[in-house]
């Protein structure tokens, strides 16, 4: 796989292509620009060479295929009963709040945070709690779990975990993971866990699903993942939603279908070819994401001293603290003088303003271009 190669977007109906002016180079949404696998392609050629696209239904082999990469990449068995389909990770955490949580009921996130997470409780009609995360000196956040205990037992009904963190790059460690889940238990929180970046982690780390920690955890989890982020595909709308306890379960197929419909077909033939012919091309990716990451990093330690970088563990988003540029907007700055967009820091929370988010899922090339236009707006300040 040439991850290198340059692809022209705009001439499609890309949202994160056309956000912006023509001349202004979009790093912002969770939206690589690499090719998806060839396998995927391949299939949705079959696919739409047969002509019919009636509603579909998610083959045994795909649910097969799941649970061969979750063994495989995680050391995590599960029931292929626990498995469900929705149209999106978002879609399923907000109709998670609803299917387990009443209006009123308090809901815990932890700041920043990807900003539909950050909206979704309000969006529903509850009410959110806020556990932030703590900066450390050297960029790594950290979680405040006196905070979190003290914030959970003032009757917190769900806790929305980010794990890889969006936008923050943490993969949370066992030892993490076991303390939150334990506290949840406690307290019978149920847990919401969005792990769409789970396959997209660098060397010496390791991602574990919180709901693979023990029977228990299991138990009070419902996890979200999906293909999209790990091969490209998340313009087809295909996510997975895996509870094993039959209660959680059974609280979101009451509504389920009625009000989220099902993936469509196209949706379904990629992912079960992402899950099962994907993983040479996913292997490549990775290695080609963490140079990417380390080039990022060191191109800011180097060239860019008043932004301060931490290096992210897993996703293929930089959280860039600009907080000592002496600028009242990043984002607008640098949208302006060097016609740059990324995402503002302040749309993951308070506790956002003054960062920024950069997307290095690019060839090498756009990445250069990007931070080489971000230091010459700089030098012209």
């Amino acid at each position: 796989m040439n991850f290198d190669q340059m692809i022209d977007r705009r001439c499609t109906e890309s949202t994160k292509w056309n956000n912006y002016p023509q001349d202004v180079l979009p790093m912002w949404l969770a939206d690589m620009d690499f090719k998806a696998p060839q396998p995927v392609i391949q299939a949705l050629r079959d696919r739409v060479d047969h002509g019919v696209f009636g509603y579909g239904k998610a083959p045994k082999a795909l649910n097969e295929a799941i649970l061969k990469h979750l063994s495989y990449y995680f050391n995590w068995s599960v029931d292929s009963e626990a498995i469900s389909f929705v149209c999106g990770v978002v879609t399923g955490f907000v109709h998670a709040i609803y299917s387990l949580t009443e209006p009123g009921d308090r809901v815990l996130i932890q700041t920043p945070v990807y900003p539909p997470i950050l909206r979704a409780p309000k969006a529903t009609g509850r009410e959110p709690v806020c556990n932030p995360l703590i900066l450390g000196d050297d960029g790594k956040y950290a979680i405040d779990f006196d905070d979190f205990e003290a914030k959970i037992a003032t009757g917190v009904k769900l806790f929305i975990l980010c794990n890889p963190h969006n936008p923050v790059g943490r993969v949370f460690t066992r030892e993490e993971l076991s303390k939150m889940a334990e506290i949840c238990l406690k307290y019978n929180v149920w847990i919401c866990s969005d792990e769409i970046h789970h396959d997209l982690i660098f060397s010496g780390c390791q991602h574990i699903p919180i709901a693979s920690l023990s029977p228990e955890a299991a138990q009070a989890t419902v996890t979200y993942f999906a293909p999209s982020k790990t091969f490209n595909i998340a313009g087809l709308s295909t996510s997975v939603a895996l509870a094993e306890n039959p209660v959680i379960k059974d609280k979101l197929q009451q509504t389920l279908s009625m009000l989220l419909g099902h993936p469509n077909i196209f949706g379904l033939t990629a992912a079960r070819a992402a899950y099962q012919e994907g993983r040479p091309w996913l292997q490549e990716m990775i290695s080609y994401l963490e140079a990417n990451r380390d080039f990022l990093v060191d191109f800011i330690t180097d060239s860019l001293p008043d932004i301060k970088i931490w290096k992210p563990e897993g996703t293929f988003l930089g959280w860039l603290d600009c907080r000592q540029l002496d600028v009242e907007s990043p984002h607008a700055f640098f949208l302006e003088k060097a016609r740059v967009g990324f995402n503002d820091g302040l749309s993951f929370g308070e506790d956002g303003r003054g960062f920024l988010r950069i997307n290095f899922g690019c060839p090498r090339a756009t990445l250069i271009e990007g931070l080489t236009r971000m230091q010459a707006a700089l030098e012209r300040s």
